[in-house]
């Protein structure tokens, strides 16, 4: 069984800095796709950045520039790096994975991704 498990959520203003971190297990596999994913209340989720077995980013708009994806595969962890945090990131953020390296298109689709964290909250003051 395949868990994924984030923390590293908080408070902080904007301006500041978080780093999310999700830790996998239950799986082994040649090629992958994690992605990171966010819902702000009363709004769809949406994909915010993905990172795949051969240390390809993908990164939505509202978040190029500021956050940075990376992985430790010794440790089977993935991490978000969000830098300059706007008020308008808050949200829960949920990590995903999915054993297939994923065309372009569907990278930030939450519908082409089978497992998924609980997720960790993200507050951002202004």
């Amino acid at each position: 069984q395949v868990q994924l498990a984030e923390s590293g959520g908080g408070s902080v203003n904007s301006g500041g800095s978080l780093r999310l971190s999700c830790t996998g297990s239950g799986y082994t596999y040649s090629a992958f796709t994690m992605g990171w994913f966010r819902q702000a209340p009363g709004k769809e989720r949406e994909g915010v950045a993905t990172i795949n077995t051969y240390d390809i980013s993908t990164y939505a708009d509202s978040v190029k520039g500021r956050f940075t994806t990376s992985q430790d595969n010794a440790r089977n962890t993935f991490y978000l790096q969000m830098n300059s945090l706007k008020p308008e990131d808050t949200a829960m953020y949920f990590c995903a994975a999915v054993e297939a390296a994923l065309v372009p298109s569907e990278r930030l689709q939450d519908r082409s991704y089978k497992y998924w964290g609980q997720g960790t909250q993200v507050t951002v003051s202004s």
